[in-house]
């Protein structure tokens, strides 16, 4: 014998707990999407997908070359 008072649909859930559910849900898809965005965002701006003409380079280690050539002739 079933229940009228709560309907049972293929989830389980009445239709204001399902209600409840998805507006979580949403919230919840919203939020990740945009720390999503703002993660590949600031990757981009860290070392860019498609690279340059010169291909990638890595800017701080050809800096520390320059810097330690320069020390060692000052000071020989």
């Amino acid at each position: 014998m079933s229940d009228l008072s709560s309907p049972t649909t293929l989830s389980g859930l009445t239709e204001a707990e399902a209600k409840e559910f998805h507006k979580i849900f949403i919230s919840s898809f919203i939020g990740f999407t945009v720390i999503a965005i703002i993660a590949h965002f600031l990757v981009w701006q860290w070392r860019p997908w498609l690279p340059g003409p010169n291909g990638y380079t890595t800017s701080m280690l050809d800096h520390a070359t320059t810097v330690v050539n320069h020390a060692i002739a000052y000071l020989a």
